[in-house]
């Protein structure tokens, strides 16, 4: 999870409007309200249950001015894991009640108390150990693992039934909690980077202080790789989960073993360059010329390892080598943030939104969105994205300009950043997935470090089937889709696909039919067409999918007007199979049956031979 650390401050109604703003500003928020009850909001919805699981899903704090219960029965089907749910406050609409409902272990206690502290309320704080001591002991801060979580349950009853705690070694956030320190005691904490085995009545934790460097030949195997890191690592009676993250060389930013050890370890792979490299070069245990000929600095897995635990880092294994592999690892004073170390592996997500609406976008979209930090697009396409855009960096993009669109989420991507590059429909459906892995497969004018980004292509619900939902079952046999723009495509190409189609008896979704210059290619189809098919044959007409102005009709084959078709016109002409059948509610609907009435048991074989 991927979670924004400014949280949406939630009103249903008006009643807390100047609580919510107040929060808002002091935390860098947005006051979300709901639509046609909050008069002042940065994002409006329609629906609070929704809106509130979205918030959720995508890992951002929320501190709603509602009922306790009412939020915990939302959200209650999303519960699973308590180390993985952002922070959830409730505030009673007076705000003399801040309860931290969930998150309690991503700082929802904090925040309840800083609520309490700007609009001057009362945080109900019910965590023994949090009200006790301040600290939450099997929840450490970032930088910290305990490594024996199945003993905190019990240290920490033995704290609160009046037992005091020996600490060894050091960490500021237990030094500076209410935690009663003493050279004796029934319990014991222990901050260490080493392998040891915990008492019973023993808490340890694992500083982030090890940074593994690593290097390998291309196409390494990754247990080749995870091996070594783990031999050393046990042999130097080091603790696994002491490790801040695995560091290497730009080089290796796609390589499948480098990430390989990272996720073994539960860490994150980043990466420096050459310079960055060499400039640890008088700390090397083992320079070696051949690497500085080959990648630009003498050495890569104790260069690495040195740049990530920093200059008042040392060596505590020097480099070692296996087959294909070598294998450094260097001790910091204090705890690593490997996201301010060297760069992570850019990703580029390729996202299909479909029409747009909240409604018809897929999970998996929704989460690459919320976890992107830069959005590349049409700015329309942003724009259909509302909330789920907020604190994200837009990068907008007229039309035509779809290369350099690609391009330049690329070259994002490249510089270590995550990005969506968002599309309409769905993302391989005439749209910009294409373009990357053609751009890929070319390799022109791509840095080195925008062709070893990671890739995620991720589908949308397309035009074709929004508009196929909407007036029935059109494609429910053989249809294929043609584009009519010639803008990439020569026209007798396409002249020849839509003959080949109509001869066929397929059912064809026309994009792109018409454009402002372009008026005659979707009257020429129209004409090729009715010399297979009848002039009655159902023509479906849909424009604004999904989105404010959505309009779809049925038109006979012979009656198509270009002019009543636009550019954000799906055009779906019928097979000579395709019916039209009406409701009693007097809708239309447009089918093309598979032929299941040849089937031996088929009512329908019965009903038809009847007739």
């Amino acid at each position: 999870m991927s979670a924004d650390p400014k949280p949406a401050i939630l009103l249903l109604n008006d009643h807390s409007a100047e609580l919510a703003r107040q929060l808002a500003d002091a935390f860098g928020g947005k006051v979300h309200g709901a639509h046609n009850r909050v008069a002042d909001a940065d994002v409006l919805f329609d629906e609070a249950a929704s809106h509130i699981r979205r918030l959720f899903g995508n890992g951002t704090p929320i501190i709603a001015f509602m009922a306790s219960g009412a939020l915990v029965r939302i959200l209650a089907p999303l519960l699973s894991d308590k180390h993985s749910e952002p922070p959830v406050i409730g505030v009673s609409e007076d705000g003399a009640s801040i309860v931290p409902l969930l998150g309690g272990h991503h700082g929802a206690n904090d925040i309840a108390r800083r609520v309490a502290g700007i609009i001057n309320g009362h945080a109900a704080i019910t965590t023994a150990g949090d009200l006790r001591f301040g600290v939450a002991l099997d929840a450490p801060p970032e930088g910290y693992r305990l490594v024996n979580p199945q003993n905190a349950k019990h240290v920490m009853a033995e704290l609160v039934a009046g037992q005091s705690a020996v600490l060894t070694g050091s960490a500021d956030w237990l030094e500076g909690s209410g935690i009663p320190l003493a050279g004796e005691g029934g319990v014991r904490l222990t901050v260490t980077d080493s392998v040891v085995e915990p008492e019973p009545s023993e808490l340890v934790y694992a500083p982030a202080t090890l940074c593994v460097g690593v290097g390998c030949e291309r196409g390494t195997n990754a247990q080749e790789v995870i091996d070594l890191a783990g031999r050393l690592l046990a042999e130097n009676h080091l603790s696994p989960a002491a490790v801040s993250g695995v560091y290497s060389i730009d080089l290796k930013a796609d390589e499948t073993a480098v990430h390989a050890v990272a996720d073994h370890f539960g860490v994150p792979a980043r990466f420096f360059t050459a310079p960055t490299l060499e400039a640890e070069a008088g700390r090397l245990e083992n320079p070696s010329d051949t690497v500085f000929r080959e990648v630009g600095c003498h050495g890569v897995a104790e260069g690495a390892a040195l740049a990530a635990a920093g200059p008042a880092g040392a060596l505590v294994v020097p480099k070692v080598k296996s087959s294909r592999a070598t294998c450094a690892i260097a001790r910091a004073p204090q705890p690593v943030p490997p996201r301010d170390r060297g760069r992570s592996r850019g990703m580029l997500n390729v996202v299909g939104i479909g029409p747009g609406t909240e409604e018809w976008r897929s999970p998996e979209v929704t989460a690459m969105i919320a976890a992107s930090t830069d959005l590349v697009g049409y700015s329309l396409y942003l724009d259909l994205l509302e909330g789920l855009a907020e604190d994200k960096v837009r990068h907008d993009f007229n039309l035509g300009r779809e290369e350099a669109r690609v391009r330049h989420a690329m070259e994002l991507a490249g510089a270590g950043k995550s990005v969506s590059l968002v599309c309409s429909g769905d993302a391989g459906i005439y749209a910009m997935a294409t373009l990357v892995f053609e751009l890929l497969d070319k390799g022109e004018g791509l840095s080195d470090a925008a062709r070893r980004i990671g890739i995620a292509v991720s589908p949308g619900i397309s035009a074709l089937q929004a508009a196929a939902a909407r007036i029935g079952a059109p494609l429910g046999h053989d249809f294929c889709t043609i584009s009519l723009s010639d803008l990439l495509t020569p026209w007798e190409s396409i002249k020849r696909r839509v003959k080949a189609a109509g001869e066929a008896d397929f059912v064809i979704a026309f994009y792109n039919p018409v454009s402002k210059r372009r008026r005659t290619q979707l009257a020429w189809a129209r004409d090729e067409l009715l010399k297979a098919r009848p002039a009655d044959t159902p023509v479906v007409l849909a424009t604004n999918l999904g989105r404010e102005g959505e309009a779809v009709r049925i038109v006979p084959l012979g009656e198509l007007d270009v002019d009543d078709v636009d550019m954000l016109t799906v055009v779906i002409v019928g097979s000579s199979m395709s019916r039209v059948v009406r409701t009693g509610d007097g809708r239309s609907w447009v089918y093309t049956p598979r032929g299941y009435a040849a089937k031996p048991d088929s009512i329908l074989k019965t009903k038809e031979a009847a007739e």
